[in-house]
């Protein structure tokens, strides 16, 4: 028994230093977004064009992930888009022009997609093998990978501002961390099929006509994902502005919006797994997004800043635990639907802040984010689609 602990544990670590590999490496290229502008003498659009490269081409990679997954396993696929995160490091710092760095971003979007999914594969298989909840951990793992990330390059750029000392020695550490976690990753991948056995988990396409559509399941997670992404990615986009310019807050409170849902989401995904456990996914997701979705209409119903920031946190603890346990719900139906279920909340978190933007230019930033409220809700019609597994603690 005790063995069998350790075992878990190496593992859990060991797939938990993947997630904290991606949160690492995404911010530690962002946060040097200023020296990369000005090394290459970038104008706004431009700079939109390379952010917008960065994330096509994680949302287009689902069809390249689902193979690669199937051919080599998620263990190895891991590992090495991990290291290939690295590269991309090393290559940025380097890089001789803006065409050039536009293929770099694209590379690194394929990677960031790769690895989100071969990590998450892996915490659903852990999951699954040991019958015990951890994917939300495994979430909250990122958001410290990007803690690390922001604080390395607050202590390397008052060294050097040059981008080569910065980017090669986050690599090493990337390097490091991805070789030390390499032998604790599991070998196997829990298919459909196993899963079975254990729960009464759904066919997927492929086992039922040896097709590789999607099935109507999978398309709700997909959307399930994608509104719940753009929830994410609109807060973090859009509450500074409202505090600042609708809630009238002033300048120096206006971040704490950000602060607020982050802090909110890191504590709700350290927890999670234990309501997870005790309430089932489904219930989870269901009430989760009904809190976030409510609580936010209701502060900008009531208008001003305390009200706002208290709309604020219940979407950072309301939407926290969508993404982890849609994830686990997705990795069950086999690599198709995790890679599509992965690549549509890409699109979510990329794309559905600029939307948002587009209402708010048309009407206000209120309704703007009327809208992200209206986003958590629809995950909540999602959830009543989705057969989301049963997992308890050993």
């Amino acid at each position: 028994m005790y063995r069998l602990r350790d075992e878990y544990r190496r593992s859990q670590v060991a797939i938990a230093a993947l997630f904290c590999c991606l949160g690492f490496q995404y911010a530690t290229w962002v946060s040097r977004i200023p020296a990369l502008k000005t090394r290459l003498d970038l104008s706004e659009a431009e700079l939109g064009l390379l952010l917008m490269v960065c994330g096509a081409g994680a949302a287009v990679s689902f069809p390249l992930v689902a193979v690669l997954t199937r051919r080599f396993g998620s263990r190895r696929l891991a590992v090495g888009s991990a290291l290939a995160l690295g590269a991309v490091l090393l290559a940025l710092s380097v890089t001789p022009n803006y065409p050039v760095t536009l293929l770099i971003a694209c590379c690194d979007g394929v990677a960031v997609g790769c690895l989100n999914v071969a990590m998450n594969a892996q915490a659903a298989a852990l999951e699954v093998k040991y019958r015990r909840t951890t994917m939300a951990k495994m979430h909250a793992t990122f958001s410290a990978g990007s803690l690390f990330a922001a604080l390395l390059a607050s202590g390397v750029t008052s060294l050097s501002s040059a981008l080569p000392a910065h980017f090669v020695t986050a690599t090493a550490l990337l390097a490091v961390l991805v070789l030390g976690a390499s032998g604790g990753l599991l070998s196997e991948d829990q298919t459909p099929a196993q899963e079975a056995q254990l729960g009464d988990a759904e066919p997927t396409a492929k086992q039922r006509k040896g097709l590789t559509l999607p099935t109507r399941v999978t398309i709700w997670m997909g959307l399930a994902m994608a509104f719940g992404t753009v929830t994410e990615g609109a807060m973090n986009d859009w509450s500074a502005l409202y505090l600042r310019d609708t809630a009238g807050a002033a300048a120096q409170l206006a971040p704490l919006g950000i602060a607020v849902v982050s802090v909110m989401m890191v504590l709700a995904r350290l927890f999670a797994d234990g309501w997870r456990t005790k309430w089932g996914d489904e219930r989870i997701v269901r009430i989760g997004s009904v809190l976030a979705g409510t609580g936010l209409a209701l502060a900008l119903l009531a208008g001003g800043v305390v009200p706002a920031l208290l709309g604020f946190a219940c979407v950072g603890l309301g939407i926290a635990a969508v993404t982890p346990c849609v994830y686990v719900a997705a990795a069950r139906q086999g690599s198709d639907a995790l890679a599509l279920v992965a690549a549509m909340g890409t699109t979510g978190l990329l794309g559905g802040p600029a939307v948002i933007g587009f209402i708010a230019n048309g009407t206000s930033l209120a309704w703007g984010m009327g809208a992200v409220a209206g986003s958590a809700l629809i995950v909540a019609l999602c959830s009543t689609r989705i057969r989301f597994p049963v997992l308890t603690n050993a």
